[in-house]
C-alpha cells in the first residue's frame, strides 16, 4: 500500500498505542509459575507470546533506524520458535523491555518520512510486493493475534478475562 497521505499512519499508530496497553493488560496478574504451562499441549506458552511480541517491537525499532535489543534476545532472535526445556524470563523482564520500547518506536513511526513508508518490505514477505508500510501492518495484525492467544491461556489457565481498561 502507497502511503500518500499520513492517516494511514496515525491509525496504525493508534492500533499501536491500543496493542501497548493491551500487553500490559492480558499479563495482568499472571503468576511466573503458570507461564511456561503448556496443557500437555505443543501450542506456545504465555512466556513465549510474550517474550516473541517483545521481540517483535524490537526488530520493528531496529527497521526504523533504532539502536535496542530486548534482554532476552538471544531465545527469540531470527525468528526462534518455542525451545522445549528452555526456561523464559519472567513476565517483568518482558514488561520491562515493553516499556523502553514502546513509546521510542511509536515515535519513530509517527515521524517516519513517506519515502521510507514507501520502501520496499525488509522482511521480503511472499506474496506480493510489499512495502515497509506493509510489514508494519502486518507486525501490528501479529501484535493483535498474539495478545489474543494470551487471552486464551489466561482464560484455560483459570485466570479472569483480561481487561481492556
Amino acid at each position: 500500500m502507497e502511503i500518500k497521505n499520513r492517516s494511514a499512519v496515525s491509525t496504525i499508530a493508534d492500533q499501536y498505542d491500543w496493542h501497548t496497553k493491551l500487553f500490559m493488560n492480558v499479563l495482568d496478574g499472571i503468576a511466573d509459575k503458570d507461564t511456561e504451562n503448556r496443557l500437555g499441549t505443543k501450542a506456545n506458552h504465555i512466556a513465549w507470546l510474550a517474550g516473541s511480541l517483545v521481540q517483535g517491537r524490537f526488530v520493528l525499532a531496529k527497521f526504523l533506524d533504532i539502536d535496542a535489543t530486548q534482554t532476552s534476545d538471544q531465545l527469540f532472535k531470527d525468528n526462534k520458535g518455542i525451545q522445549d526445556n528452555t526456561p523464559y524470563p519472567s513476565l517483568d523482564e518482558y514488561r520491562k523491555d515493553w516499556d523502553r520500547i514502546s513509546q521510542t518506536v511509536k515515535e519513530a513511526l509517527i515521524n517516519a518520512k513517506e519515502d521510507r513508508l514507501n520502501s520496499p518490505d525488509p522482511f521480503n514477505m511472499p506474496g506480493g510486493d510489499y512495502t515497509f508500510f506493509d510489514t508494519i501492518v502486518a507486525c501490528t495484525d501479529r501484535e493483535s493475534y498474539c495478545i489474543g492467544q494470551i487471552g486464551l491461556w489466561r482464560r484455560l489457565l483459570g485466570y479472569e478475562p483480561m481487561k481492556y481498561m
